[in-house]
């Protein structure tokens, strides 16, 4: 199998083939890692900088983020340019920064409004790349593209065929607050898109695709939410209720927080940050879902999802501290959850499978570092 790993800022950050063994503090517990899960897609992550425990932000609290608002368009080229992980035939990898939206309204600085631009800058011609596989915004991570349609439509059908057999192609490093009651399992849940307000979506977009719904959902100007569905009907399956399927491998513990392998086996906006919710572990810095836990004597419980609306995520004192951040700052916590590994079949007949690597962003790997979630 060849494996092919991402370019950090600086230099190459060398992932090993395994989840490493992780350094036991007090208060830390290392998981072991059950067979049968995770031994493919898991691979060992290297937080850079030193093992001590971080100082004090200063003006830059969440270093590695990219700064949309103040970028230009060749701007932008530029730094995707340097994100790229690997180029080779049709194919084109990169390690998004988070913060870059795949699509928008038009106008809007996107991925996508670029690829022309990158295209060219990546001596591409007239083959102008098309997405094959990305996350949502907030996400960082691997994005596969593709400058033939034969190819990019050959690993669709890859990916939908994985899916049917249930078998994972993605894997994703996610940092909770809260700790799953396992140590590894299956999450299912029906999810539906639904307006923050309460206007049904899928009344708008039946039937259609839920990519197609987010879309236009934006170009409505609404806010688009995901709502888990308790006991579908089939009525509610014909107007976009979905099931949905993820695995979850619990790597490390500590200050009540994890380090959480995710493998989605669905494909639905926002599914892993509502599934985590739902074992009442937000992912950190997910300011839209985290909201809808809620805590009463230290006993966690979900508060309903229609009726709770999105806010800032609130760390509580003591992972404040650990994090070494004020709650201004905290209200910016990026959301920590990184498309980590991607499984893609040989592109010629007799060819190795591929496994794509992309290393952390460097808030991502400060956040380990101040939690104690170290690797020997």
């Amino acid at each position: 199998m060849r494996t092919v790993l991402a370019r950090e800022m600086g230099g190459y950050n060398v992932l090993g083939r395994i989840w490493g063994v992780w350094r036991r503090r007090p208060g830390v517990r290392a998981v072991p890692k059950a067979p049968g899960f995770g031994t493919e897609a898991g691979h060992r992550l290297r937080p850079r900088g030193s093992s001590k425990r971080s100082r004090p932000l200063g003006g830059q609290p969440f270093p590695g983020l990219l700064q949309l608002e103040n970028l230009s368009r060749e701007e932008l080229v530029d730094v995707l340019r340097a994100a790229v992980v690997d180029q080779k035939g049709p194919l084109v990898t990169l390690n998004k920064p988070p913060g870059l939206p795949v699509t928008g309204k038009p106008g809007e600085l996107t991925l996508f409004s670029v690829l022309p631009e990158l295209s060219q800058s990546l001596g591409l011609g007239d083959q102008e790349l098309q997405v094959v596989q990305a996350s949502g915004k907030e996400t960082s991570g691997l994005v596969l593209l593709s400058s033939c349609p034969q190819t990019a439509s050959r690993l669709q059908k890859f990916f939908i065929y994985s899916r049917r057999a249930q078998r994972p192609t993605a894997t994703y490093c996610a940092v909770t607050d809260g700790i799953p009651a396992t140590s590894e399992g299956k999450i299912q849940a029906a999810l539906k898109l639904e307006h923050v307000d309460g206007v049904d979506l899928q009344q708008r977009g039946s039937g259609l695709r839920c990519q197609v719904c987010v879309k236009l959902v934006h170009s409505w100007g609404l806010t688009p939410q995901v709502i888990p569905v308790k006991s579908p009907s089939r009525k509610d399956f014909q107007e976009g209720v979905k099931r949905t399927l993820s695995h979850f491998h619990v790597v490390a513990m500590g200050s009540g927080c994890a380090l959480v392998q995710l493998q989605p086996l669905t494909v639905f906006p926002s599914q892993l940050q509502v599934h985590m919710v739902l074992q009442l572990c937000p992912v950190l810095g997910d300011h839209t879902y985290s909201a809808r836990v809620g805590t009463v004597l230290g006993q966690r419980f979900l508060l309903p999802a229609e009726s709770t609306k999105p806010q800032r995520q609130v760390p509580d004192e003591a992972l404040l501290r650990r994090l070494c951040l004020t709650p201004s700052q905290a209200a910016q916590l990026p959301l920590h959850l990184h498309l980590h590994c991607l499984h893609l079949p040989g592109m010629r007949p007799g060819e190795a499978p591929m496994k794509l690597l992309a290393p952390l962003p460097s808030y991502f790997s400060r956040t380990l570092q101040c939690l104690g979630l170290h690797q020997q």
